[in-house]
């Protein structure tokens, strides 16, 4: 393994730290918060952060926070973690089971959020001691399930000055000490849509006296679809499906209003960009064929992220370093969204999947699911991983072990 002289010294911090952050993360997964009621969850890591000598600074509404490590000289790295929980029960039987009713960590993101602080109490000491050719700022987001706390993020200006930014995120599917890594879009663009019809109504008996609502609702949940599906690239992945359709409440009437609600998921920006006028005109032109009135509402929710083919190299040539040349796997586009993708809009950067299962295992746990957990061997694996990415990228692209940068960093001591 390469990576001369960053290895002993994450194996020392590891050493030294590994187990408090295990329970960090326990803490964490025992009071869970949801999007922007983070408040302890933000209270927990400045305390953390300020303590190494850090100075955190808390995003406006209260909670969420970003914080600077290191010289602003240099390039800017952001390694980016999410810190809200989902409303589902943990159905776990374990000691760390949430104490908050109908709240849980069911998608990891207790362990982003350790990862973070955890590569940042590294490389604050790395800091410390002049190693660092350039500024890491730690995200925490709040309010990624809403989502939208990216944008809260971007406001109060958590990406200005930043060059590239990383993430990781558990997946379950992905056994430990393995990184799973793609190119392109890893996630999917994802978007609510409401369509109420309205029409005049009347007896089932005498259809062509009125606008037979139920029969125009039914073709625009089928047609909308297929129509969707022919004015876009296929590789956009541009899908529509529907989950709720409701109209009427007796059988031989004919109704004046129905819905439909569902969602929009895409894995190409231009496609996502132009979905909602798309579907509008189609709408307006299924509804005219039926003689009855049609309007949408399209809630955007979060743009596909896209990951830059040098960062994702920056993600493997790290994980080449800290874990070894075996350790990178590729990794199948999901059409699960991730509100990541608002920062890749603005600067480069890579999503990665960390394996939290156990290496063996044959137990199957789902994100989103109130039984998700993980190996938390898995909190030192992603701290090797995120520490050896911010230093691949601050260093120009190189790699962490590369011989030029140990002399750099010797010189800088």
């Amino acid at each position: 393994m390469g990576g001369e002289a960053l290895q002993p010294q994450l194996d020392a911090f590891l050493a030294g730290h590994e187990d408090d952050l295990t329970l960090f993360r326990r803490d964490l997964h025992m009071h869970p918060e949801l999007g922007y009621a983070e408040h302890r969850t933000t209270q927990r890591i400045v305390e953390r952060l300020t303590a190494a000598g850090l100075r955190p600074q808390v995003l406006p509404r209260g909670t969420g926070l970003f914080c600077d490590i290191g010289p602003e000289d240099g390039p800017t790295v952001a390694l980016r973690a999410d810190i809200d929980a989902l409303p589902l029960q943990d159905e776990k039987d374990v000691p760390y089971r949430s104490t908050v009713p109908g709240v849980a960590h069911s998608c990891g993101h207790d362990v982003h959020t350790t990862m973070v602080l955890g590569a940042g109490l590294f490389l604050a000491q790395q800091a410390a001691a002049g190693l660092l050719p350039g500024r890491v700022r730690l995200l925490f987001q709040p309010a990624e399930e809403t989502p939208g706390g990216a944008l809260d993020v971007m406001a109060a200006g958590g990406i200005c000055g930043v060059d590239r930014a990383f993430a990781l995120h558990c997946d379950p599917r992905i056994e430990v000490g393995q990184l799973g890594l793609r190119t392109g879009p890893i996630t999917a663009a994802c978007d609510k849509v409401y369509v109420k019809v309205t029409g005049p109504g009347g007896h089932t008996a005498r259809p062509h006296l009125t606008a037979d609502l139920v029969y125009a609702l039914a073709k625009i949940v089928t047609e909308l679809p297929a129509a969707l599906s022919r004015r876009v690239d296929p590789r956009s992945s541009l899908s529509l499906v529907w989950g709720r359709v409701s109209a009427g409440s007796v059988a031989n009437a004919i109704p004046d209003d129905g819905i439909a609600e569902g969602t929009v998921r895409c894995l190409d920006d231009e496609a996502w960009h132009r979905a909602p006028e798309m579907m509008k005109a189609l709408l307006q032109s299924v509804a005219a064929a039926y003689d009855v009135e049609a309007s949408l509402e399209y809630v955007r929710g979060v743009p596909p992220t896209v990951n830059e083919a040098t960062s994702v190299q920056m993600f493997r040539d790290a994980s080449a370093e800290v874990l070894g040349e075996e350790a990178a796997v590729p990794t199948p586009q999901s059409l699960g969204g991730e509100d990541f993708g608002w920062y890749l809009e603005s600067i480069p950067g890579a999503l990665a999947r960390l394996g939290v299962r156990t290496p063996g295992s044959t137990a199957e746990y789902d994100l989103h699911r109130g039984d998700f957990d993980v190996d938390e061997s898995c909190i030192g694996v992603g701290i090797r991983v995120l520490v050896a990415t911010a230093l691949t990228a601050l260093w120009d692209g190189g790699r962490p072990g590369d011989p030029d940068q140990v002399l750099k960093a010797s010189t800088a001591t």
